[in-house]
């Protein structure tokens, strides 16, 4: 029995600077468990853990949890593949020098974002 593999449409990524588990497991379609795990097996994903051992993940790191998504789920990647894949995409190591790879609707939503933040911005100004 084969299902058709239809894409995923993942909902736009917030701009806050840090995401809880829950959250980025919504953002990205994946079970929390399943993110613990991939902390396992891919190096690059460190969220930050601060008190009780709560993880806070960054922007940069769910946009890593939705490109081994990709790799794991769309591709059909193996976890050693999609390691592999990562590895030889990103030498740095955590994406710090490598450019953000936005979808159209990320895009259109954070251009909103800022538009609406230049606006707030503008009246904020203005009525001073």
């Amino acid at each position: 029995m084969t299902r058709a593999a239809e894409p995923v449409v993942l909902p736009p990524i917030p701009a806050k600077r840090y995401f809880t588990i829950g959250e980025v497991s919504e953002l990205c379609v994946v079970k929390p468990h399943i993110l613990r795990y991939w902390e396992q097996e891919f190096s690059q994903l460190k969220p930050v853990k601060r008190r009780g051992n709560r993880r806070y993940y960054q922007h940069h790191e769910v946009l890593l949890v939705r490109r081994i998504r990709d790799l794991l789920y769309e591709q059909g990647f193996t976890i050693a593949g999609a390691r592999n894949r990562l590895n030889d995409a990103d030498p740095v190591g955590r994406g710090q020098d490598t450019a953000v790879r936005l979808s159209a609707a990320e895009f259109q939503a954070l251009r909103a974002d800022l538009q609406a933040l230049a606006v707030s911005l503008k009246q904020a100004l203005g009525s001073s």
